[in-house]
């Protein structure tokens, strides 16, 4: 093989025939062109004789370059020219490939895949062997194979059964796997690796070298995997945090929560500073989202690193109020358990219920006023969840005042205090502080809570030790002891507002919220005992139940152990509640890759711009096309072509210009291939092409992955309509609202995005105008909850997109919307469906409320927030390029549905469900 630059040929030998070139040249100039035949009466020999010779001797010079033109380009196609040669097609001798697949290659996958199969064309090209060493340990945690070398097709099937393992790599175990190779030639050594940096690189990269010279291809620096760190909370605060490897400029990316149910809940922007690896953004949210949320993932981020599990001790603590049986007020505010119940609920998971019931139960605190008994039997119970990690938090009042209950943090005098009123000298107190080494150090008394009775302790040694409130005449307001493994809380009144105005503070909420989080989460049950797997995270961060057997992993060895095959991050525990075990805790900072490398290793990044290109195909096309050219012109000197009316030499010459010209630009490597991939727009020709054969169109959003998913997306619903309807879409077109042409298209997707610059009025008319005309489109903010209420011009649409979108729609003279009716044509267009999901699932879809026979009954827009594309989008062997959650490949399966019904519906409008040719339909059929 032969390489020039960015040109390879896999046969050069073959190039030394251009040496014969000359003596083509040769043989073609004296061979004289055949002899023209006339037929015509003998008589005509008499007329216009002249001296001179008009036969010319030799082949003229322009029909000389087209035939060695002819030459050239077959001798270059035989020898397999290459333009931009996948690395690694420089040396002989075996082909030695390395290939990272831990967590951090999911990002990039598919150009992973799509680098290693480069190499793989090579060796099967130059029937070189191959060696295959993966860096991360098998799932079946079984020791691996002995490497050895391999047919490239071989290695090729092991290939497309990789997939990124959601642990980090082993490089230094993929290194002792090195040592039993042995290889008679010196080898080619290509390393796909990670785009972060990692233990042992320098040991892996060392012992490569040994084999032959090294090159490594990663990631670019600004396409390196992201991490979610342990986001933090306090009491209605969330804070979410994103690493990257890199300080590479400002970097905005977006982290989405989801329910249990696979429901998007939250959706938020981090931004990056320029200067910054980390990014954080703190939000207050309402309970019921912090509540909710079960996992994190990066947006368009398919990693188990980009991933984040939320178990139900992380995000809220459950909560029991012990209730009897005595009857309360009528009236909520009189209700003992009205200010305690408010002030809990709001970030706990509240639950009522007699002491029994609440044990039966897993809980992490306990609330018990004076008027609940503690029965006899119970109370075993009782002190076994308190000594097991439970919180009991009790509350005064004249029940407890007799002094004959021991269950408490403090010894308690008999009677009570009573402060203020007719029959006391005393007045009502204030709050004194905190103790500084209390659950509520940093908290600040309020000065409009006062206390008017309280119940006093026994004097003790430990007492000050004891009290974590106090009022200003230092008598304790509550305290709390540790009793095993839990603890014991008192607050010296009532949980109503009888004896002091605490319940109804701000204050009272904040100091309920340091209790709370004093609990270990839920207790009860084994705990510390070995927890089995529930769900587990696959490498591209989806969850699904466990497939191979996996060891279960105790409470206490989550925080101290890494994920690996034994033990994948995931969700462990019974019915009875889980936990949740993830990957970021265990990975040090992330740094960009590489930095530990040793000297003489070429490094390249792989991209969208470097696939190889085999000009081979295009070469023969130009040879055939010239040799087409030389047959017309040999027709011509012949006289078979007199025809035409043309000048011979005219319609010669022009043949020869128009495939010379085809012939150059395939020599000299010009991007046919690339023309064919590159995102059209609506040019002339374009819009041409949009005439003959149906396309469906795309909005530009201006950002780069978004554009690119929204092309994929609609490529893929364009072969799923080929391969099940009669229509035959072409690839997709990408269009520009405020300069393309609109009306070639019957459908365009719009995903909205808060990065998209602001529509010109002119834009506004041009779409007012394509809506008008029948055009239909489909606006998708990919945020699955931002659309709600009843869309209008007044719609509240509270996330970046529906703000987005409501701006979009400002300018429109929207029709009124509803959510698509049960019998509409969107649920019957092709396939009977009853909801439309997209990547994700949930929520409305909104079309035109009454259409009646104004566009054949079709919306002109049609609103949701399912992210469709994401869900449609598959690479060029048809593979989906992107997880769907909660449904997995059936609600992908849903997705293409729905986009069937969809330009089934825009195509041919109310047709399902016109009803005024069923008699005329049902007579021809004999009914």
């Amino acid at each position: 093989m032969l390489q020039l630059g960015p040109l390879a040929f896999l046969s050069a030998p073959i190039l030394g025939a251009l040496l014969l070139l000359p003596l083509i040249w040769w043989i073609l100039r004296i061979s004289p062109p055949a002899p023209r035949m006339v037929r015509f009466p003998a008589i005509r020999l008499l007329f216009g004789l002249r001296q001179d010779e008009e036969t010319p001797a030799r082949t003229p010079l322009w029909l000389l370059l087209l035939r060695m033109l002819l030459a050239a380009l077959v001798i270059l196609a035989l020898a397999h020219p290459i333009l931009n040669p996948a690395v690694g097609r420089i040396g002989t001798g075996p082909i030695l490939i390395v290939v990272d697949d831990g967590w951090a290659a999911a990002r990039n996958w598919p150009a992973r895949i799509a680098a290693v199969d480069a190499l793989l064309d090579d060796a099967e090209r130059t029937e070189r062997p191959v060696v295959l060493l993966t860096t991360a340990a098998a799932p079946s945690g079984e020791p691996p194979p002995e490497l050895s070398l391999q047919r490239a097709a071989d290695v090729r099937a092991a290939v497309r059964a990789l997939e990124p393992k959601p642990w980090p790599v082993d490089r230094a175990a993929a290194a002792r796997r090195l040592d039993g190779l042995s290889l008679d030639a010196p080898a080619s050594v290509r390393w796909i690796a990670e785009g972060v940096e990692g233990q042992d690189v320098a040991v892996l990269a060392r012992r490569l070298q040994r084999f032959g010279r090294l090159e490594v291809v990663t990631d670019p620096r600004a396409e390196a995997a992201r991490l979610i760190r342990a986001p933090r909370r306090d009491g209605l605060t969330l804070t979410l945090v994103a690493e990257r490897a890199a300080a590479i400029g400002p970097e905005r990316l977006f982290m989405r929560g989801l329910a249990t149910d696979g429901r998007t809940v939250l959706r938020e922007e981090l931004a990056f500073a320029p200067d910054a690896t980390q990014a954080e953004t703190a939000r207050d949210l309402p309970s019921e989202i912090l509540n909710a949320l079960a996992v994190l993932r990066i947006d368009e981020e398919p990693s188990a690193g980009a991933t984040f599990l939320l178990d139900e001790g992380w995000r809220r603590r459950p909560v029991g109020i012990a209730v009897s049986g005595a009857v309360q007020s009528g009236h909520p505010l009189l209700d003992d358990l009205h200010y305690l119940t408010r002030a809990l609920a709001t970030y706990t998971d509240l639950r009522r219920g007699s002491l029994s019931e609440l044990l039966d139960g897993r809980l992490a605190v306990i609330a018990i006023t004076d008027a609940v008994p503690i029965p006899d039997d119970v109370r075993p119970r009782l002190d076994a969840w308190v000594e097991a990690g439970g919180v009991l938090l009790r509350f005064a009042g004249p029940d407890l005042s007799d002094g004959r209950d021991d269950l408490l943090p403090v010894t308690l005098r008999v009677g009570g205090r009573a402060l203020g009123g007719a029959l006391s000298w005393s007045q009502p107190q204030p709050l004194s502080g905190f103790a500084a080494d209390g659950p509520f150090a940093g908290l600040a008394p309020q000065a409009e809570v006062t206390v008017s009775r309280q119940l006093l302790a026994e004097p003790s040694i430990d007492l000050v030790q004891k009290t974590w409130a106090s009022l200003a005449d230092g008598t304790p307001l509550v305290t709390g002891a540790p009793n095993g493994k839990g603890w014991l809380v008192l607050f010296h009144t009532t949980a109503s507002a009888d004896w002091s105005s605490l319940p109804m503070s701000g204050l009272f909420v904040q100091m309920l919220q340091r209790i709370v989080a004093l609990s270990q989460g839920v207790t009860g049950g084994d705990a510390e005992g070995p927890l089995p797997p529930v769900e587990v995270l696959d490498g591209a961060g989806r969850l699904e139940r466990p497939t191979r057997p996996i060891r279960p992993i105790a409470v206490s060895d989550m925080l101290r152990t890494a994920p690996g095959p034994d033990r994948p991050p995931g969700f462990y525990g019974d019915a009875a509640g889980v936990r949740a075990f993830n990957l970021s805790p265990s990975l040090a900072a992330l740094t960009p890759f590489p930095r530990d490398l040793p000297g003489g290793v070429a490094i390249g990044t792989f991209g969208r711009g470097t696939a190889e290109r085999d000009l081979k195909p295009w070469l023969l096309v130009g040879a055939v096309l010239l040799a087409l050219a030389d047959l017309m012109i040999a027709l011509g000197l012949r006289g078979h072509l007199t025809g035409l009316g043309r000048p011979l030499r005219r319609t010669a010459a022009v043949s020869f210009v128009a495939a010379a010209g085809l012939a150059a630009g395939l020599a000299a490597g010009a991007p046919l291939a690339e023309a064919q991939t590159a995102e059209p727009s609506v040019s002339e020709e374009a819009a041409l092409a949009a005439t003959l054969k149906t396309h469906l169109a795309y909005v530009r959003t201006g950002v780069a992955d978004v554009d690119r998913i929204s092309r994929a997306g609609l490529g893929g619903l364009s072969r799923t309509l080929s391969q099940r309807t009669s229509i035959e879409p072409g690839d997709p077109i990408e269009v520009d609202i405020e300069t393309d042409e609109l009306a070639f298209f019957p459908l365009l997707y719009w995903p909205v995005m808060p990065e998209q610059p602001a529509l010109t009025s002119r834009a506004h008319g041009r779409l007012l105008a394509y809506l008008q005309n029948g055009g239909t489109v489909l606006f998708d903010t990919r945020d699955q909850g931002a659309v709600a209420g009843t869309l209008d011009l007044g719609a509240q649409l509270v996330t970046p997109e529906g703000r987005k979108l409501r701006e979009i729609l400002r300018g429109v003279n929207l029709p009124s919307l509803t959510p698509v009716p049960p019998d509409h044509v969107l649920t019957k267009a092709f396939y009977l469906l009853h909801d439309f999901p997209g990547r994700w699932t949930g929520g409305s879809v909104w079309v035109e409320a009454t259409s009646g026979n104004r566009n054949d009954g079709v919306s002109p827009v049609i609103i949701g927030g399912h992210d469709w594309a994401g869900a449609w989008a598959t690479g060029p062997e048809g593979q989906p390029l992107l997880p769907v959650v909660p449904g997995g490949e059936q609600q992908r399966e849903m997705a293409w549905r729905f986009g069937v019904n969809l330009v089934m519906h825009v195509l041919t409008g109310n047709y399902k469900t016109d009803q005024v040719h069923v008699p005329a339909i049902l007579e021809r059929l004999g009914e």
